[in-house]
């Protein structure tokens, strides 16, 4: 059961797509108590063995009880375990244990989850201005909750079926040799490769819709190329529009009044990767249709996948900020002219950072992403003038709505792949995410598939991280063993920052280990898409929490680094370095089966219980449930090779498998 209670005058975010009435909180929402004196507060006590799934793209485990997180859309790409907000903000939580009970806070400003951090008993949800929906629902079970969610806010964006093969991605593929490099590393060593994504190197002076003519002179004649050899290039588009007199994006954008606002009446400026930049008022429902009609411009030179980024938005710095710290610097200047500055450093202010006061350091330290900064602009919605800080975690959402909308005018009835990094429940719909910029680290390894059901929870189905890490430099047996739980992620994507160790799969020794490994992924191809494709279509989880399976065992409750994928399948994968296997713990006997680098499969049945599996870097690992079974087919180069007649049934002998029918 849902019911929806409405709190003073809520922003529409459009993230629910079911009417349903709101009723009023005057008599209590059913759960917990709520004060709207300051803002707004829930607080409900939860019980000892109560787990608290959600929150879809957060840091720490599947279970958020006992941390501080904060739905507020961030650039930030040091992922480590103190962080409380990421590139997403999804307010869905379920509290599960004796009764089973889901909190959507449809809010779309910063809103912060106390989930056992200041008392290890007390939920507490706040945020600044008690202007939201409120969604409760009940029902039988953590899983049950999570389907009359996912039924309130829609279906879940479907990717075109190549967006199912495997991606090769950096910072730094500047030209279209590098490129070319790139799809001959991987065809000559037969490693399996259906997409190549261009960074912002790709651009004209990084500015939207363009294309560097000196590094790529024909680009839709290198598109065209790159199909040839069944590769679909996949270009960036970032949030800012460059600044620049004769850049028609630009020009149109100031003529047309379709930028983000001062308060003042003058289009805001920040500076990001093209230096200073407006942003398109997604908000704006003719600024969205203008902005989405400009991908017409790639898509009408063969593209058909992009990745929308920095759109938190992201900002370096704005003439504010940079005016704030000269003025600090200027005033500091001034004390030192006055004499008073006994016991102080005199080396040059700008080179030393010691030799700065704590003013001029914090106000250097605040420049990107500045709190003030998001305040200072403005969104049009429907003729009302909207502070950005109230709709902050609307961004992204917008931004890739606005392509999705356009390529239904663009290309009717075609399948267009989009991602985006900055997200909100209800962009889902539009389409999938990237968990953004993370680290070559074991521990991002093991986050990744932490997240993998909660995001699922959220709608986002189309999900995955960056294989091998981002930043930093990766390891053979890192990407390896991040390439065997890849596999399983529907987005696949190799991609490494510039000035990091080259992370493509053919420079690493051994070659036909990452051939194997990516290759089990075309193997399962059958099956993925078909589960893809019922959980999209049946508002279900594509990954589940082995609690979501096996509610009465408390060891699958408390088991976070195995995931149930689809109905027939468990995964286990290893995320330790230097490891030859891991402990697994089975809910109920199940068929273990590897895939073995000679193109065999290794099978055992084990009975219920904690059991050692040896796994080598080039071995694969599943667990098939009794009584189940899944099409397994030969490997393929491309997705547009995978031969279905070569299909064969693995798993228990007499068992059937549903196969998904387009």
């Amino acid at each position: 059961m849902v019911k929806k209670y409405v709190f003073g005058t809520p922003f529409e975010t459009e993230a629910v797509t079911e009417h349903m009435t709101a009723l009023s909180p005057d008599s209590g929402v059913g759960i917990g108590e709520v004060s709207t004196q300051e803002g707004f507060c829930l607080r409900c006590r939860m019980g000892t063995l109560d787990v608290v799934y959600g929150l879809g793209e957060a840091n720490r485990g599947i279970n958020k009880r006992g941390y501080l997180y904060v739905s507020d859309c961030t650039d930030d790409p040091e992922h480590v375990e103190d962080k409380v907000s990421l590139y997403g903000a999804h307010n869905f939580i379920v509290i599960s244990g004796e009764t089973h009970v889901g909190l959507f806070f449809d809010y779309p400003a910063a809103i912060c989850f106390d989930i056992g951090y200041t008392r290890q008993d007390m939920l507490t949800v706040s945020c600044g201005y008690a202007d939201l929906y409120l969604y409760v629902i009940t029902g039988d079970d953590a899983y049950d909750v999570v389907k009359q969610f996912r039924r309130i806010i829609g279906k879940s964006y479907i990717p075109p079926r190549y967006a199912f093969g495997y991606g090769q991605s950096r910072w730094g593929y500047r030209t279209a040799d590098d490129i070319r490099a790139v799809v001959d590393g991987y065809r000559r060593n037969h490693i399996p490769l259906d997409m190549v994504y261009l960074d912002i190197d790709y651009m004209q002076d990084y500015k939207d819709f363009t294309v560097n003519s000196e590094r790529f002179p024909d680009f839709a004649g290198f598109v065209e190329e790159m199909r040839a050899q069944q590769i679909h290039l996949i270009p960036i588009i970032d949030a800012g529009v460059k600044i620049e007199p004769g850049y028609d994006v630009y020009e149109e954008g100031v003529e047309k009044g379709y930028f983000c606002k001062r308060e003042d009446g003058s289009d805001f400026v920040a500076a990001v990767w093209p230096g200073w930049t407006h942003f398109p008022d997604v908000l704006n429902t003719e600024a969205r249709e203008w902005f989405g009609g400009k991908y017409e411009r790639l898509i009408s030179q063969g593209i058909d996948g992009f990745w929308n980024d920095m759109n938190e938005p992201a900002m370096f710095y704005t003439p504010e900020g940079v005016e704030s710290v000269n003025e600090a610097v200027s005033e500091y200047a001034r004390f030192l002219e006055a004499g008073d500055a006994s016991g102080l450093y005199e080396e040059d202010l700008m080179n030393t950072a010691n030799a700065l006061p704590g003013k001029v350091r914090e106000r250097l330290g605040n420049l990107q992403n500045n709190e003030a900064d998001y305040k200072r602009f403005y969104h049009n919605v429907n003729g009302r003038r909207v502070r950005h800080d109230l709709v902050h975690n609307l961004f992204g959402y917008n931004m890739t709505r606005a392509a999705a909308e356009a390529f239904e005018q663009i290309a009717p009835g075609k399948r267009i792949l989009m991602f985006s990094r900055s997200s909100y429940i209800g962009m889902h719909r539009y389409g999938g995410i990237w968990t953004g910029d993370n680290k070559s680290w074991w521990s991002h390894l093991l986050l990744n598939l932490k997240m993998m059901p909660s995001l699922n929870m959220c709608g986002f189905l189309y999900t995955g991280a960056d294989l091998g890490g981002f930043g930093a430099n990766t390891t053979r047996d890192l990407l390896l063993r991040w390439l065997a739980f890849g596999v399983f992620t529907p987005l696949m994507r190799n991609h490494a920052a510039l000035g990091t160790r080259q992370q493509e799969c053919y420079q690493f020794e051994h070659m036909e280990d990452f051939s194997h490994v990516i290759g089990v992924r075309y193997r399962l191809l059958p099956y993925l898409y078909s589960e893809y494709m019922k959980a999209a279509v049946r508002d279900e989880m594509l990954f589940r929490p082995l609690g979501f399976v096996y509610p009465g065992d408390r060891i699958a409750v408390q088991t976070e680094d195995q995931l149930m994928l689809g109905n027939e399948l468990m995964i286990a994968p290893v995320y330790t370095q230097n490891a030859d296997g891991r402990m697994v713990y089975l809910p109920e006997e199940m068929k273990l089966v590897k895939f073995m680098p000679d193109g065999s499969l290794y099978e055992e049945i084990l009975e219920k219980g904690v059991h050692y599996v040896a796994v080598a870097l080039n071995e694969v690992p599943l667990f098939i449930r009794k009584g189940r079974c899944i099409p397994v087919a030969d490997a393929a180069q491309s997705v547009d090779a995978v031969d279905e007649r070569t299909i064969k049934m693995t798993g228990y002998e007499g068992a059937e498998y549903e196969m998904f029918a387009e």
